[in-house]
């Protein structure tokens, strides 16, 4: 399915590509090293992902279940 990650501040499209899941669009953002400061992530279940380096400085990550 085609996944937007978006900016919380204006919805603009931070990374976007066909995946799975959240978790696998994230984990792939990642790798190619997208910028996703201010990414609204509210309410997503990142359970298990891998996100180390991930720059998410400003993401609203309100009742995310990390």
């Amino acid at each position: 399915m085609n996944i937007k990650i978006l900016s919380r501040w204006n919805d603009a499209v931070l990374f976007e590509g066909e995946f799975e899941t959240l978790i696998s669009a994230l984990e792939e953002a990642v790798r190619k090293g997208a910028y996703l400061g201010g990414a609204n992530l509210k309410g997503a279940n990142l359970n298990g992902a891998y996100l180390e380096g991930a720059n998410l400085k400003g993401a609203n990550l309100k009742g995310a279940n990390l």
